[in-house]
């Protein structure tokens, strides 16, 4: 079913495979633009929507942005390509999930435990120097990295209880890249499958639970609605997304539509900072579909030590990456050193 439904995404035409979201009548100045983002149409509504929604309001005649979803132009895994190509014009996503051939891929999505909060993310990229790594890998290979930013922490929602390490083992899960090659020393068997596909799966059977998000976007998705327990324990503090365009089409648009651009999407950033910051306290304490469990500190101590063995093994793998791991290593050091509220352990 999913490759017939993605044979005919490819073969179809863009016209015919999804209609834009909005179709404003456009001067035939108008600049235009295809963006596709790796969230389905409920998640889009809060991660993506409103930034695009603002630089149509705002550019006008000018140019438009003609936003899709997840896989409607197409499948998330070839995102980057497609960019690269011209196919589309920008994309929404993490590196991993979109399968872009850069040394700083595995560090897209959730690199584990890079991050303990979603202010560390426009830290280490804003003072820590990752903004100046992404643009240049990127630039090597015609994108121009437009903008970074956090999302959620990464939690498991399963169908089952988890209260230990023992728990996970042979549940399969969908997650991200990175995320599954990690957590597969735990006995998780990661699972890939289109986004809009997961929800299903769930209630077939076909899945056992999620680590792709936190609470707020398991009750905004509707995964609430088939999974029965949320563990607190997180892999991530915060998804590691970004804003990106096809090079040759960022470097036509007039300086003042660049910049108009990067303030739309710092925007989106701002606007996700409160809304999962606040929707992942408030569905813990107020929400009523999942029940909270937790592995004990001690004993998720081991995944944590894990983590730092990861970040050496993918260190060891290039220059680049190397570098990446040193950021993190630095940045963590500083914040345990800052203290509370920085780090409370």
């Amino acid at each position: 079913m999913t490759t017939s439904r993605r044979k005919f995404l490819k073969t179809a035409g863009v016209g015919m495979a999804a209609a834009p979201l909005a179709a404003p009548a456009l001067a035939q100045s108008t600049i235009t633009w295809r963006m596709q983002t790796y969230a389905g149409a409920a998640l889009a509504e809060h991660v993506v929507k409103p930034a695009i929604d603002t630089f149509n309001a705002i550019a006008g005649d000018r140019m438009q942005i003609e936003l899709y979803y997840a896989d409607q132009l197409v499948p998330t895994g070839e995102l980057f390509r497609a960019m690269q190509r011209g196919t589309i014009d920008a994309v929404q996503s993490d590196d991993d999930s979109m399968a872009s051939p850069t040394e700083v891929t595995v560090f897209g999505g959730y690199f584990p435990f890079a991050s303990r909060y979603s202010l560390d993310v426009p830290v280490l990229f804003n003072q820590y120097g990752l903004n100046e790594i992404w643009a240049e890998e990127y630039a090597k290979v015609g994108v121009k990295h437009i903008s970074a930013g956090s999302w959620d922490p990464c939690h498991f929602a399963t169908k089952d209880p988890i209260n230990s390490l023992a728990d996970l083992q042979g549940k399969r899960v969908f997650t991200f890249p990175t995320a599954g090659r990690f957590l597969s020393q735990f006995g998780v068997v990661p699972v890939t499958l289109p986004w809009e596909d997961i929800e299903v799966a769930v209630q077939t059977g076909e899945l056992d639970g999620i680590a792709w998000s936190g609470i707020t976007e398991d009750y905004t998705v509707g995964w609430a609605d088939v999974t029965n327990y949320f563990l607190t324990n997180n892999i991530s503090g915060a998804w590691i997304g970004h804003f990106f365009a096809n090079m040759g089409r960022y470097e036509e648009l007039p300086e003042d539509l660049k910049l108009l651009l990067k303030t739309c999407m710092e925007q989106s950033h701002y606007y996700r900072q409160w809304w999962y910051w606040g929707g992942e306290a408030s569905l813990r304490v107020d929400g009523t579909k999942m029940q909270l469990t937790s592995i004990p500190d001690a004993e998720w101590q081991q995944v944590e030590d894990a983590a730092h063995k990861f970040w050496d093994e993918i260190a060891a793998e290039s220059e680049t990456k190397a570098k990446v791991v040193e950021i993190f290593k630095k940045y963590n050091a500083d914040m345990a050193k800052a203290g509370r509220p920085y780090r409370y352990s």
